[in-house]
């Protein structure tokens, strides 16, 4: 099963080449540098949906809250932020 992770852009780190636009998205907690270039509209405080470490595209919060909260619920979460390198949590 392939699942994109609600998450909100916290910083934006310049890069050049918006090809390889980089972001730091936190997951409930836990911080990830994320591909944004599929979603140059994104800026800080945006929440996006995230699979594979690539932004795919932009959500509300309304929609990112009820994503976490289900995944939260069926205790896949946690398993789910494992699959790439952590930065802090």
């Amino acid at each position: 099963m392939c699942l994109a992770i609600p998450g909100k852009i916290l910083e934006i780190i310049d890069v050049e080449e918006s090809v390889f636009q980089i972001g730091k998205v936190s997951f409930s907690g836990v911080t990830k540098k994320i591909n944004l270039s599929l979603v140059p509209e994104a800026g800080v405080g945006d929440h996006v949906l995230v699979h594979v470490g690539v932004a795919v595209s932009v959500i509300d919060e309304e929609e990112a809250k009820k994503t976490l909260s289900f995944l939260e619920g069926t205790g896949d979460l946690d398993e789910l932020l494992e699959l790439g390198p952590v930065e802090e949590r």
